[in-house]
């Protein structure tokens, strides 16, 4: 089988209007909670690719100024080890829709003062995205 690897995500934190987007979790992974558009990096992917791929696919829209934000090497999770590339962008245009509806319930735009907190909680990595991109922080290892 082989001794255990890393795997890397990409997570995009899309901005349109003063608004991010985030989209509600209907995956067996933390049902519920309210994430951004990301997933995997694949074979020879730039993090650029991997962010505009996952982001047609999960909710159909386009994305541009795609910048780096913060990168988190996650251990805290033994046996999984996550190394975490996050990235801002701005929305294309349009609204998103939930292209993988066995994935996300819906997309909405949000004030970044007004995100989900209580009965509907953010995704871990996503507190970890605002939190950096709150600070400037560039690098966590957790």
């Amino acid at each position: 089988m082989g001794e255990p690897k890393p795997k890397v995500g990409v997570g995009v934190m899309i901005f349109k209007d003063g608004r991010v987007l985030l989209g509600k979790r209907m995956d067996l992974h933390r049902v519920g909670e309210y994430a951004f558009p990301g997933g995997r990096l694949e074979y020879l992917e730039s993090f650029e690719q991997c962010a505009r791929r996952e982001t047609r696919e999960e909710c159909g829209r386009e994305i541009e100024n795609i910048r780096f934000q913060f990168l988190s090497n996650v251990t805290r999770f033994t046996p999984s080890h996550t190394i975490h590339i996050g990235l801002i962008a701005d929305c294309a245009g349009g609204d998103p829709e939930a292209r993988e509806p066995e994935k996300f319930e819906s997309w909405e735009w949000y004030e970044f003062d007004k995100l989900p907190e209580r009965d509907d909680p953010l995704f871990g990595k996503c507190k970890q995205d605002f939190d950096c991109y709150e600070s400037g922080e560039k690098y966590r290892d957790i």
